[in-house]
């Protein structure tokens, strides 16, 4: 009987998603067992500092990568908006599974909808995509960083330290959490990160074993789209300090994308949208990149660095 290691992190929606491919990839290969290695990152031990300050997203990737180079694991879970856009060569993103939604979600008590927030009502969120958008659309409203798990942050929003929270919608699905959710943010407004609500599946590129197991899991229209956007994010050389946003959508063999830079306070926005092959989706991503670069993306986004 074979075993596979999956490396994950230990929060609660760490270890659902580590099931869920545990459970995609023994129904795929029955007879498989799967171990869970679970990994204590950084950026999970430090919660009082923005994840910029700290080394950001990849923080919670890092540790994963050493537990395959060490071999303690075959295959590391992520949630792939945490993943670096261009990863080193040793490692590849082998699979994902279906996206259920990629849209953030609003969470109030008090007010229903974000347009209800009052002027200099406070918004929690530790994202500088996220802050950039809320200073677009409502510069009166104050915006408070806002670390920790899910559960942390709706504990500091139960206890009052602010009035709303943007959350990932996908995330709050997974926990079960679904009624905090006040508003599902649209698209159109508020334009998610690149592969935001996918769950991922790493492996060492060398490891062709391991992408044979993975292969028959992974959702191809999910993995086109989330191609395309971190093709689009890697294009701008973008990293956790970045206000970059990016959505795809695929259809009859095409995959659209829509690509959105902004500086820290939204009183700058760029926006692109190209269409290209779903064969393809990592030049319509660089198709993207480069009619955002015609806008003055690189300049917007070396103010921000």
């Amino acid at each position: 009987m074979t075993t596979l290691r999956l490396a994950t992190r230990k929060s609660e929606m760490a270890l659902l998603q580590a099931n869920m491919v545990a459970s995609a990839l023994q129904q795929a290969h029955p007879g498989l067992t799967i171990e869970l290695v679970k990994c204590s990152t950084k950026g999970d031990e430090i919660t009082d500092r923005p994840l910029a300050d700290i080394g950001g997203k990849a923080l919670f990737v890092k540790t994963l990568q050493r537990a395959l180079i060490e071999d303690r694991a075959d295959l590391a879970v992520h949630s792939v908006k945490d993943m670096p856009a261009a990863l080193d060569p040793h490692f590849s993103l082998a699979g994902v599974l279906p996206r259920p939604t990629a849209a953030d979600a609003f969470v109030s008590h008090r007010y229903p909808t974000f347009a209800d927030l009052p002027q200099g009502a406070i918004v929690g969120t530790s994202s500088p995509r996220r802050q950039a958008q809320i200073k677009k659309l409502r510069p009166d409203l104050r915006v408070e960083s806002v670390r920790g798990n899910v559960q942390t942050r709706l504990a500091k929003l139960d206890d009052g330290l602010m009035d709303a929270l943007l959350l990932s919608a996908a995330g709050l699905e997974s926990l079960s959490l679904s009624d905090r959710i006040s508003e599902v943010l649209p698209l159109d407004a508020f334009f998610p990160a690149a592969g935001q609500g996918s769950v991922g599946i790493e492996v060492m590129t060398e490891r062709t074993d391991m992408q044979a197991y993975v292969t028959p899991i992974n959702h191809a229209a999910s993995f086109c789209t989330v191609s395309a956007e971190r093709a689009l994010v890697a294009a701008l050389h973008g990293d956790c300090h970045s206000p970059i946003a990016a959505h795809a959508t695929v259809s009859e063999g095409q995959v659209h994308l829509c690509g959105w830079v902004g500086n820290a306070d939204g009183s700058q926005t760029l926006i692109a949208e190209v269409t290209g092959n779903a064969h393809q989706p990592e030049h319509c991503g660089q198709h993207c990149a480069q009619q955002l670069n015609v806008q003055g993306a690189q300049a917007l986004l070396q103010e921000q660095r």
